[in-house]
């Protein structure tokens, strides 16, 4: 399963699931980032930490190590 670190930018994924433990997976999912909620991927510092988001509409940014935590897959587009 891919992971948000290894996301493209200007992709929108779908998080599947959150790994970790502890405070830091309390944390991450404290900021929104819950099963079945779409991440939009704006950009990335040009050595690929920290990447910046877009989560239930506001802005966020992740620590690669976070992010790496985030199982994702490519979000389900539905049309009328």
């Amino acid at each position: 399963m891919e992971t948000l670190k290894s996301t493209p930018c200007g992709a929108t994924v779908t998080v599947r699931r959150v790994d970790g433990a502890g405070a830091v997976r309390r944390r991450i999912m404290d900021m929104g980032i819950t099963k079945g909620t779409e991440i939009y991927v704006r950009k990335a510092a040009p050595l690929g930490d920290p990447v910046e988001v877009t989560v239930r509409g506001y802005e966020l940014s992740l620590r690669k190590a976070d992010a790496e935590m985030i199982l994702v897959e490519p979000a389900k587009n539905f049309s009328a």
